[in-house]
């Protein structure tokens, strides 16, 4: 009996932590700092033109490229430890990242690295970092 209520109450609290169909859902877009869309979402980017990636979230990654612009992307759905972790991992035999092209997150156990989830990325939005937000990070 005293197990049964265990599960119970391990069932309740999962319950009352999920949102209902009525309450919105944050916006995964939002994650990091503020910015604005400066144009259409591309599906592809030039890898070689990636200067630095900002993991934001476990769905939000910002590549920032040569020559300053920045395209945020929006993963399909959240990858398990990239917001933790904050790295990942890929291969591609051409020279772009597309979507829906799957990530990896590198997951560090023991000082090693492994490759853990795999997650697919979606569009490439250009996007500007606002004054303000940009100072904080």
């Amino acid at each position: 009996m005293f197990r049964h209520t265990l599960m119970l109450a391990g069932v309740a609290g999962l319950v009352a932590c999920a949102t209902t169909d009525g309450e919105p859902r944050p916006d995964p877009a939002l994650a990091g700092p503020a910015v604005k869309v400066v144009g259409e979402a591309e599906t592809c980017i030039n890898r070689t033109a990636v200067r630095n990636t900002l993991v934001r979230s476990d769905q939000v990654i910002d590549f920032e490229m040569r020559g300053g612009k920045v395209y945020r992307n929006v993963l399909s759905s959240p990858c398990p430890r990239l917001g933790f972790e904050r790295a990942f991992t890929y291969q591609t035999t051409i020279n772009q990242l597309c979507r829906p092209e799957i990530i990896y997150t590198l997951d560090t156990f023991g000082g090693r690295l492994d490759r853990g989830a795999g997650c697919s990325l979606g569009d490439f939005v250009p996007v500007e970092y606002l004054e303000d937000a940009a100072s904080d990070e």
